[in-house]
């Protein structure tokens, strides 16, 4: 098995990869997707974007591409115990409508994938739960004008919640399924 490569594939070829298989979701919804997939203690498997995008009629990405890197690398930053998790999402140079327009599409896509592993009815911890609504309510949002340096911060503490966020309920669900499939 390959060993997993510690920084995303870049967004451009997660973007080529994904319109070359016709997927119907952005860079970002898909990574989000299967971060939520994963978090929610689906599988690392090839046949990620079948399972995340529920449609078994969803091609296999070819291995070693950039669908694959994402999966591999996603799985090992969730994993990782010193919070090396990234979200797939445009540079700091692009414009701050386009930034949050793709971390609301992130949580989007990341609320699917956990719905579809985890279930109808989780158990999560009560900061888990409240963390889960934070993200709907994010999912929800619609992306502003571009601002000020003020919404730039602003915008920079958000993606930092919602990376912790995603490093929560991965630790409540899937860490939490493996440690107790280890002591039985």
């Amino acid at each position: 098995m390959p060993v997993a490569a510690t920084e995303l594939p870049l967004l451009s070829d997660v973007d080529a990869e994904s319109r070359s298989l016709s997927l119907g979701a952005s860079p970002s919804e898909l990574h989000g997707a299967l971060c939520g997939w994963l978090a929610g203690g689906g599988a690392s498997v090839n046949d990620w974007p079948a399972r995340v995008l529920a449609d078994p009629g969803t091609a296999t990405p070819a291995a070693d591409g950039a669908l694959d890197r994402l999966r591999l690398t996603s799985a090992a930053q969730l994993a990782d115990r010193s919070f090396g998790f990234d979200l797939l999402l445009p540079d700091a140079d692009a414009s701050l409508s386009e930034r949050s327009g793709a971390l609301f599409d992130w949580c989007r896509g990341f609320l699917g994938g956990f719905g579809l592993a985890a279930g109808a009815a989780p158990n999560l911890s009560e900061e888990s739960s409240e963390a889960l609504g934070d993200l709907a309510r994010l999912a929800a949002a619609a992306p502003q004008d571009d601002g000020d340096e003020e919404d730039g911060e602003a915008f920079t503490e958000i993606e930092e919640f919602v990376r912790i966020v995603a490093l929560l309920l991965h630790g409540d669900v899937a860490m939490a399924a493996q440690h107790r499939q280890r002591l039985n």
